[in-house]
C-alpha cells in the first residue's frame, strides 16, 4: 500500500511518471508473487515464487534509492519506506533459506 501511495504522490506532486511507474510495478509484484507462493503446488514452486518476490523487492530498493538520489523523495520519506523494503528482503531471505533447508532435509531422508 505504501508503494501505491508513493506512486500517487510522485505522479501528482512531483509530476514524475517513469520512475514512479517502475517502482509501482516492482513494489506491487512483491505481494503478487508471495500470494502465488502461498498457493504453490510444491515446496520447489513456493521457493521459486518467493525468490521472484525477493528479486522484485531488491528492484524496488533500487528504484527507491534512485528516487531519493534524484531528489524526488526526501530523506525521511526514503528512510521510512526503504527500511520497510529492506525488512521485506530479509524476511523473504529467511523464508527461502528455511524452505530450501526443509526441502533438502526431505530429499535426503
Amino acid at each position: 500500500m505504501r508503494v501505491v501511495k508513493l506512486y500517487e504522490y510522485l505522479k501528482g506532486e512531483k509530476q514524475e511518471y517513469v520512475l514512479a511507474k517502475q517502482l509501482l510495478r516492482s513494489g506491487t509484484s512483491i505481494g503478487a508473487n508471495v500470494e502465488e507462493g502461498v498457493a504453490a503446488q510444491s515446496t520447489i514452486d513456493f521457493v521459486h515464487k518467493l525468490s521472484i518476490a525477493r528479486k522484485e523487492a531488491r528492484e524496488s530498493s533500487y528504484w527507491l534509492r534512485l528516487l531519493h538520489d534524484t531528489g524526488y523523495i526526501k530523506q525521511t520519506q526514503f528512510e521510512s519506506i526503504h527500511t520497510d523494503c529492506e525488512e521485506i528482503i530479509k524476511i523473504l531471505n529467511s523464508i527461502i533459506i528455511t524452505s530450501k533447508a526443509k526441502l533438502e532435509k526431505k530429499t535426503n531422508s
